[in-house]
């Protein structure tokens, strides 16, 4: 039970575990094939998913009221379970799917989760972060998931520009998403078969080096005295004009 006192993820990556909390989440992972290796809850949670807990074997499991939960937790929470799990074997670059959202430099959790659960909703299935970001399965990222991140491949990359250079040469198109000189209205964009959508830093968006080695630089076009929107925001409105898009080629 000692693991759920140490809830900052640099405390997991020895054996590549995670921690997720909520039922919400919990139960989203607990129809997956992720290994989980125990459940902290209460019995109220136990009894009201009895079934589900039962099929997946879980070697641990821990019953306990809400008060002592948060007594081990360090803080007061609002839901009554938490799970430690192990995280799923990273997606071969060579083997993700045809449509993928990529990022460079995202700092926030909450938009590395937001995206994962955004991409899920709109089935774009392949998730490509650089080894610097948070960790998609980071418990907070997790959580503003919603667990969804369980659906998507991943892949962690360590090398921008050679990662690039090798979605290029497996055909893909690259689309940064940035505001230059010459970028191009999200709505006249031609969407190809295999496509990655780059999105760039909260703050700094995307380097000029960067973009340069990008095959279209993509925009959505806003009124003229609002500059940027959220990252998370922004990577979902270009996936859905890209998987819906009638300008196909």
């Amino acid at each position: 039970m000692g693991i759920y006192h140490k809830l900052r993820d640099n405390a997991f990556s020895e054996d590549n575990s995670f921690i997720a909390d909520s039922p919400k989440v919990v139960n989203i992972l607990l129809q997956t094939d992720i290994k989980v290796k125990s459940i902290l809850a209460t019995k109220e949670y136990y009894d009201e998913f009895e079934k589900l807990i039962k099929e997946k074997n879980i070697p641990k499991l821990f019953i306990i009221d809400k008060k002592e939960m948060q007594k081990i937790i360090g803080h007061k929470i609002h839901h009554n379970c938490m799970m430690h799990g192990v995280r799923p074997s990273e997606t071969a670059l060579e083997n993700l799917d045809d449509n993928i959202i990529m990022l460079d430099e995202i700092t926030s959790t909450q938009n590395v989760g937001s995206i994962a659960r955004s991409a899920a909703a709109l089935n774009v299935n392949s998730y490509l972060l650089p080894k610097q970001a948070p960790h998609p399965y980071s418990r907070r990222a997790l959580r503003v998931s919603m667990g969804y991140i369980s659906k998507l491949s991943v892949h962690i990359y360590d090398d921008m520009f050679d990662t690039i250079t090798l979605l290029k040469e497996s055909g893909y198109r690259i689309f940064a998403a940035e505001i230059t000189e010459d970028s191009i209205s999200l709505i006249d964009i031609q969407i190809p078969k295999k496509w990655v959508i780059l999105m760039g830093h909260e703050g700094k968006g995307l380097s000029k080096e960067i973009i340069n080695i990008c095959d279209e630089v993509v925009e959505i076009e806003m009124i003229s005295d609002v500059k940027s929107l959220n990252v998370g925001v922004a990577a979902s409105i270009i996936m859905y004009q890209f998987k819906n898009s009638r300008n196909s080629i």
